[in-house]
């Protein structure tokens, strides 16, 4: 046309997504997900492609691949983000896919005395992450992506800013971790004096906020409440400056407290988030309020952790203070 030549495809994808407010995890899974269905269709670009091939390909993958559900789901979220955000075309419904299979999995749960026995292996940071999402029934990356604001100590209040499905909800802070987490958010003050004193780059703001409010992100209020040791390039501006912690320090150390403190259960990370969950209920909160807690769209997702509905329970106290 003018001698301007259109983005890589998988950068208007990558594009979009920012444009969308998507995670860096899911513009890089979306992007993935692309490049193998173009790479399945022998390079050819998806606007010369149609249901057929989306259907083909994602029953390789149920079939040929064997993967998971989930895996499939994502890699259909990505084609259909493909087709309707970047080519602006709508696929007809596709009914002849292979869907994976889902089978009904009950999730792994510790008791108490194996919560006691895992927070035993571990100290500092990690101790106060484990309990944080144990206590307050936080996914890892809530846990990480906190900011100090988020924490209110006076009310026992938890805001959890664009969990899954990027919806904000509201839990509890245990009793217990107040002074901790008192005692962490200090830390972040004197890491953030530091940073500042070393003329680093403000903090990485959420979406447009950067704009709209160009100091924020020089404030206390927007650190990250657990924050990286490193300074570290970010991906997707270039600019080196502080982020927080990355989820595969707190993942492996959990991972040795289960093997030290002799758990045979397949416990990871997200095993907190059950058990907080599991053992709300068995103290008789009703499952309702653990919905809400946990921040699931249906009730239904809450149910796989009991079959008995309305226990009662009104003012929720954490499971880690009742031990």
């Amino acid at each position: 046309m003018d001698g301007e030549r259109q983005p890589r495809l998988l950068d208007q994808v990558r594009e979009r997504c920012r444009v969308k407010h998507y995670s860096l995890r899911t513009e890089r899974a979306y992007a993935h997900w692309i490049r193998r269905f173009i790479l399945f269709n022998d390079k050819r670009h998806p606007r010369d492609l149609g249901a057929p091939e989306v259907e083909k390909f994602l029953t390789h993958l149920a079939t040929a691949e064997n993967v998971a559900a989930a895996t499939q789901n994502q890699a259909l979220a990505a084609i259909l983000f493909l087709y309707r955000e970047v080519l602006a075309i709508e696929l007809p419904w596709l009914e002849n896919v292979t869907r994976a299979k889902k089978p009904p999995r009950l999730p792994v749960v510790l008791t108490r005395n194996e919560i006691k026995a895992l927070f035993s292996q571990l100290d500092g940071i990690n101790w106060l992450l484990a309990s944080l999402m144990y206590g307050s029934g936080l996914r890892l990356m809530e846990a990480l992506r906190l900011r100090v604001k988020d924490v209110d100590l006076e009310r026992r209040e938890i805001t959890v800013r664009e969990g899954k499905g990027a919806k904000d909800r509201r839990t509890l802070l245990p009793d217990s971790l107040v002074d901790p987490l008192r005692r962490q958010i200090e830390k972040v003050a004197m890491i953030h004096a530091q940073d500042r004193e070393n003329g680093l780059p403000p903090v990485q703001l959420p979406h447009a906020l950067e704009r709209k409010y160009p100091n924020a992100g020089r404030e206390l209020a927007w650190q990250f409440l657990f924050p990286a040791s490193q300074i570290a390039t970010d991906p997707r501006s270039g600019i080196r400056r502080r982020h927080h912690m990355h989820e595969s320090a707190i993942q492996r150390a959990i991972k040795r407290a289960v093997r030290s403190s002799g758990i045979l259960k397949p416990a990871s990370s997200h095993t907190l988030r059950h058990s907080f969950a599991t053992h709300l209920l068995e103290d008789g909160y009703d499952i309702r309020t653990v919905q809400e807690l946990l921040g699931h769209s249906d009730v239904r997702t809450t149910q796989i952790y009991t079959h008995v509905l309305n226990r009662g329970g009104l003012a929720v106290r954490s499971p880690l203070d009742s031990g």
